[in-house]
């Protein structure tokens, strides 16, 4: 992206930053590594940083009915992709009533804005005026063009039209509840470092900091408002860490006591790790495949003053693996991600409809191989952040079968919710038992 004059605190700034992470992420670049590719974007102050992001996965929830509406709007695909991704910027976050309460900005500073974000970017001076065009037709005919846009799933839904039929089949009864929660922007959930502090005291510590927080699970706190997670209190001495109310479910689920050998395969960045010995002193492997996700988990560690033995390798094989039993394995396995999408809108603009099947085939592989790692009458967890129950029950199912698994309770499939007092992930849970030889 071409240096320009624009202020890195203005909107211009900000709406030509997400478009060309908008454009990354249609050509198949998740979008945090989108925004990182964004020249510019780590040199900007963090209030900067924060108003592309914040614009990026607006975007990126509002996708569908943003490129529905631009179909409407011009007779051919506005080209470069940033040029797309610009508009849907724009239109995203001008697609509302004049007077809606709590909207970042003001409609027409969007427009202007707009257009001087295309002005002042050689790849997109070209089409400053159509950009201008667009904006001000859409702001004229908004609700016509809204309500012939409706008509497409994917404009009421704001989801590719496979997944929306994908999750109707699956979901019957409850589709529309899950796409919906799925669009809302999640709270800040924090886990208590039983270790360090309880929640009843660290509630209080929120409360002398004027923080508006409540409890939501045996060690989960949900902050009213979102925090910059640097400035959360007792954050940096390793009080709480950032992490799902259902997630938070794995580490109790395991089961693991004082002494034991565990294993957490594919472990970065190390949520559950960190959770898992926070709750006893553990002989603990975290393995995964990237040694840059291991390098972050270490850092996490470091943060909750917590050790474990990192490995780099490949939890399909046993390339990596010293050749003594474990007690407890941790899987939480590779997926589709269906079910953070609040947190992660991007995800259902990169899968494809295969990548279930073909995912679903390569955790099937790593479920087998880790089963062989553990000792008779130990544990096994299997977790995925999936929805589609080809990776998630089905998969559970066929696992248990295949290897003579005693299957024992766990919560299985987690919807999505999106209340003041059940507020998670879509995650789930199957624990099995290793009988004994």
């Amino acid at each position: 992206m071409a240096r320009t004059d624009l202020k890195p605190d203005s909107l211009a700034f900000t709406l030509r930053s997400a478009a060309h992470a908008v454009a990354l992420v249609r050509s198949g670049t998740a979008l945090p590594k989108a925004l990182t590719r964004v020249q510019g974007y780590a040199e900007t102050l963090p209030q900067a940083r924060g108003a592309i992001q914040d614009v990026a996965y607006r975007t990126m929830r509002g996708l569908g009915r943003a490129e529905v509406l631009l179909g409407l709007l011009t007779t051919r695909a506005p080209e470069p992709a940033a040029l797309h991704g610009l508009l849907c910027c724009a239109l995203t976050l001008i697609d509302r009533d004049a007077d809606e309460v709590n909207a970042p900005y003001e409609i027409f500073t969007v427009v202007n804005q707009a257009v001087e974000a295309a002005s002042a970017d050689p790849a997109m001076a070209h089409a400053k005026g159509m950009v201008n065009a667009v904006l001000r037709r859409f702001l004229r005919e908004r609700p016509q063009l809204v309500a012939i846009a409706l008509r497409q799933p994917s404009a009421e839904w704001n989801y590719p039209d496979w997944w929306i039929e994908s999750m109707r089949s699956a979901y019957p009864q409850d589709w529309q509840a899950i796409l919906r929660a799925g669009n809302v922007i999640p709270p800040l959930i924090l886990r208590v470092n039983h270790r360090r502090t309880t929640p009843t005291d660290y509630l209080a510590l929120l409360a002398s900091q004027q923080i508006d927080a409540h409890q939501v699970g045996p060690d989960a706190i949900r902050l009213e408002r979102a925090v910059p997670v640097l400035q959360i209190p007792g954050f940096a001495e390793g009080l709480v860490s950032v992490q799902d109310a259902a997630a938070q479910l794995a580490a109790p689920l395991l089961d693991a006591h004082d002494g034991m050998r565990v294993l957490d395969a594919c472990a970065a960045p190390g949520g559950k790790t960190g959770h898992l010995l926070e709750r006893a002193d553990l002989m603990l492997t975290a393995l995964d495949s990237d040694p840059r996700r291991l390098k972050r988990l270490e850092e996490n560690l470091q943060r909750l003053n917590l050790s474990a033995t990192l490995v780099a390798g490949d939890a399909s094989n046993t390339d990596w693996w010293d050749g003594q039993l474990y007690d407890r394995i941790l899987a939480d396995v590779p997926c589709t991600a269906s079910g953070i999408l609040r947190r992660h809108p991007d995800i259902r603009w990169l899968r494809r409809k295969a990548d279930t099947g073909q995912l679903a085939t390569l955790s099937a592989r790593i479920l087998d191989n880790l089963w062989r790692l553990l000792k008779p009458n130990g544990k096994l967890l299997f977790v995925t952040c999936s929805l589609w129950p080809q990776e998630s029950e089905a998969q559970a199912a066929a696992f248990a079968m295949r290897n003579k698994a005693e299957r024992l309770t766990a919560p299985g499939q987690l919807m999505p919710t999106a209340t003041t007092d059940d507020d998670h992930d879509g995650l789930f849970y199957a624990l099995f038992r290793k009988p004994e030889d």
